[in-house]
Order: C-alpha cells, then sequence, then structure tokens
C-alpha cells in the first residue's frame, strides 16, 4: 500500500566497557558489550539472543554471552510482562489468549527495527504506541522480518553471495528484531511479523529470481519456480525456528502484499489467482509443520476476485482471490489494506463499503480478519475519515484493526513518515485512543 524510502541509520552499540543503561542490552549470543547493569535494573533474559536491563531491584547481574549447545535450539521468553506468557489463537471470528478474548487493535511500524535506534528510541516508539491503546503492532514487525540485501552495508536480514545466501543472526540482523520483542513484551505489545514482500522494498521477491534464475524474470516464478520456492522454504525455517517458543510474537505473515506483478516486474501470461493460493497453501502448510505455536496469515491487500466486475480491487486481475485464499486451512485470519482507496474518488464510502465486504467474508469464513493497513494521506480530513471507518469496523464487527502508520518523536526527531505518521498530539491520535477504548468494549 504506502510506502515511503527509508533512510537506514548506522547501528548504535553500546560500550564493551562500563554497565548497560535502563532498557540496554546486557547479554545474549554473541553479545560483546557490558553483561551488568546500573543500579535499579535487572539483567533480565528475553531469549538465547537478546538479555535487557529492566527496572528491578538488583545491582548487578551478569549473563553469559556463550552460545547455546545446538544453534537451532530455539528461543524461549522468560521475561516477566503482560505480553510474554501463553501464544494467541483463533474462536470463530475473535482472536483468543489464555481462554479469554484478545483484542486486536494498534499500528504498524517497519521501521521499528529497521531505523537502528537505540533500545532508549524503541522503548520511546513502543511506549507511545502502547499509550494510543495498542495492543499489537504489525508489518514488522510489524517490523518487518525481512531485508534482503547483496552487499553487507547496515541493517539486514538476507545476505546474498551469487547463488548462495545467508541469514543475518548477528546484532545489526536479527538481533535487532530481538531488541524490538523484547521491548514490545515490556509495554504490553505482540508483534506480527512479515516474512517477506512483494514489493521491492528492502528487497522483495525479484531478488530471488535475480540471484537463484538471472535477472528478466517474471515477477510470478517466486510463487512457481522450484528453486526459489526451496529457497525462501530455507529463509523462512531459519526464522520461524529462532522464535518457535517467543509467545511475544502473535503471527507469521507469509508476504507483504503479493501480487502477481511487482514494483517494477511484470506478470507473466500464466499467472491468475490460483497461482498464488497454491503458493500459499505450500508456504503455511509448511510453516505450520515447523511451528505449532503462533498462527499464519497472508498479508495480502485484501482484492476480490469477481470477474466482470469494472472495479479493480474486485475483479481478480492482481492475482488475489480473498476468499479463496481465507479458506486455506493453514491460514488463520484474513487481512486487507486500504490505501488512500487506490484511487477512489469517494474515499469515505468507498472505504466503508470495502470494510463491510470484508466483514461479509469474516463472517463466511468464520474466521478472523483484520483490516491491516488503512491511510489518507488528506490530513484535513484524516481524523474524520478514521473516525467513521473505525465506527464502521466497531458496527460491522469485524475483528480489528491496525493504523498506517505509528510516529514518534525520538532522540534524533521522528521517525519515518510517508505522509501518513500519526504521532501523539495529533487529531487521529485521540481517535484512535478512542477507537481503542471502543474495541476492547465491544468484546
Amino acid at each position: 500500500m504506502i510506502r515511503s524510502t527509508l533512510l537506514v541509520l548506522a547501528l548504535s552499540l553500546p560500550s564493551v566497557f562500563g554497565q548497560s543503561p535502563e532498557w540496554g542490552q546486557c547479554g545474549g549470543i554473541g553479545w560483546t558489550g557490558a553483561t551488568t547493569c546500573v543500579s535499579g535494573t535487572v539483567c533480565t533474559v528475553s531469549n538465547a539472543y537478546y538479555s535487557q536491563c529492566l527496572p528491578g531491584t538488583a545491582t548487578t547481574t551478569t549473563v553469559s554471552t556463550a552460545p547455546p549447545t545446538s544453534t537451532s535450539t530455539a528461543t524461549t521468553s522468560t521475561a516477566s510482562s503482560p505480553a510474554s506468557t501463553g501464544f494467541v489463537t483463533t474462536s470463530g471470528t475473535r482472536f483468543t489468549l489464555n481462554g479469554a478474548r484478545y483484542t486486536l487493535i494498534g499500528e504498524n511500524a517497519y521501521w521499528l527495527a529497521l531505523g537502528g535506534y537505540s533500545t532508549t528510541d524503541i522503548n520511546k516508539a513502543l511506549s507511545d504506541i502502547a499509550a494510543s491503546g495498542a495492543t499489537t503492532v504489525s508489518r514488522l514487525i510489524s517490523t518487518r522480518g525481512f531485508n534482503e540485501v547483496t552487499s553487507a552495508n547496515g541493517i539486514y536480514f538476507h545476505l546474498w553471495s551469487g547463488r548462495s545466501a545467508t541469514v543475518n543472526t548477528g546484532a545489526n540482523g536479527l538481533g535487532m528484531l530481538d531488541t524490538v520483542i523484547a521491548a514490545a513484551k515490556q509495554h504490553g505489545l505482540r508483534l506480527i511479523v512479515s516474512l517477506y514482500s512483494s514489493r521491492s522494498d528492502y528487497g522483495g521477491m525479484d531478488v530471488y529470481a535475480a540471484q537463484l534464475l538471472g535477472s528478466g524474470q517474471s515477477h510470478d516464478v517466486f510463487y512457481t519456480n522450484p528453486t526459489i520456492i526451496a529457497a525462501f522454504k530455507t529463509y523462512v525455517q531459519a526464522v520461524v525456528t529462532r522464535y518457535v517458543n517467543e509467545p511475544g510474537i502473535l503471527a507469521w505473515e507469509l508476504v507483504n502484499e503479493p501480487r502477481c506483478s511487482g514494483s517494477s516486474t511484470t506478470a507473466s501470461s500464466s499467472c491468475t489467482v490460483s497461482t498464488i493460493t497454491t503458493w500459499v497453501s505450500t508456504m503455511s502448510a509448511f510453516i505450520k509443520s515447523i511451528d505449532s505455536n503462533h498462527l499464519v496469515g497472508l498479508g495480502d491487500e485484501g482484492f476480490f476476485n469477481e470477474p466482470g466486475n469494472s472495479d479493480y480491487m474486485y475483479q481478480g486481475s492482481a492475482g488475489i482471490d480473498f476468499v479463496a485464499n481465507l479458506k486455506v486451512s493453514t491460514i488463520d485470519f484474513g487481512t486487507f489494506h486500504v490505501g488512500n482507496c487506490w484511487g477512489e474518488t469517494n474515499t469515505v464510502p468507498w472505504g466503508t463499503q470495502w470494510i463491510t465486504d470484508h466483514a461479509t467474508a469474516m463472517t463466511n469464513a468464520n474466521k478472523p480478519v483484520i483490516l491491516e493497513e488503512f491511510g489518507i494521506s488528506n490530513s484535513s480530513t484524516r481524523a474524520s475519515t478514521y473516525t467513521t471507518w473505525y465506527q464502521n469496523v466497531i458496527s460491522t464487527g469485524l475483528t480489528g484493526d491496525l493504523i498506517w502508520q505509528a510516529g514518534s518523536q525520538l532522540t534524533n526527531g521522528p521517525t519515518a513518515n510517508d505522509g501518513y505518521a500519526i504521532y501523539p498530539g495529533n487529531p487521529e491520535y485521540a481517535a484512535m485512543q478512542a477507537h481503542a477504548a471502543a474495541l476492547k468494549a465491544r468484546g
């Protein structure tokens, strides 16, 4: 939907001397910095790769940085917080947690793990998100769980060298995701992690095609080529098994906004809605085979497949059939987006009907469906538009929603803003708070 170019900042690491500050890292596999915390904080293990100085009574705690006996051992959270126990599941069209209803409401913040922010700034951003009434952050995670590169610079998760690729588990790789997960749990937030993207932002599907098959490939070869599918499974397995026992992750999403065509590549003549639905079945079943704890969603924009419909979002020409994908047994919930209503002239009523139609599909499938990204660029009407859409979410019974996107004022200025960011103090932020309260009250 909505994207901007992100300037990836250099990762700032604590000094190897002295003590780590409050919220700072103090241990984990590969950590070479301080392993003791300042007075008033406790070095708390979040997982094998990340320990953090959290408020507490101990003055000094040392945590081992030695690797586990097996590098394939999955991480397990031990930090104490409202969001650190139990895995979110589904019951009909609702999410549940430990036998009670889990209200999914929140914001997208893809920049959390990719912006090179200090733990202090990450905690400030998550504090702002939690204060809006949010329970969930999306597109990561939301930060995103992907960042394809062919040169080891800045923060990246997957490095390609010719036909070979390596998952970066270091401090400037999945270590950053560890940091965000641990911090989110301390603020009572859970994360939806998108494993990949159809778009070219941070790499995207076309990197696989270019590295493994050569340039000039159609975008949809990603969904059908056995070599690419096998390579993607290898990457997915590395990420998913690392966090298989991590309750701070609410769900995995297969890919951000899949389509037959890409940002700069075209679709082949053979790509149809069945092409992507078949891939969805294959990949979601694969994740379920290696991770029985977490929910799995697709991460699509929610296009319907009604051939002959004059509206692009309803005619299936993008290769997405929302109803068919939601029926896949190993897909636990559905997603849809609203981005300036894709040029629709009647933004508010079109978006309202779009929400209603997906709520109907939700009821028919008896699975949760969330409005995962929504935003309009007109700041003068944004608060009133969001309020109208929020009211429709409540009235239709839609499971929940995640606004695009969260904004915070951090140490060196505001977070990434593509014209849609909502900062504390904005009128839309107050609307978010009121809606979060109403959605939780709806039950």
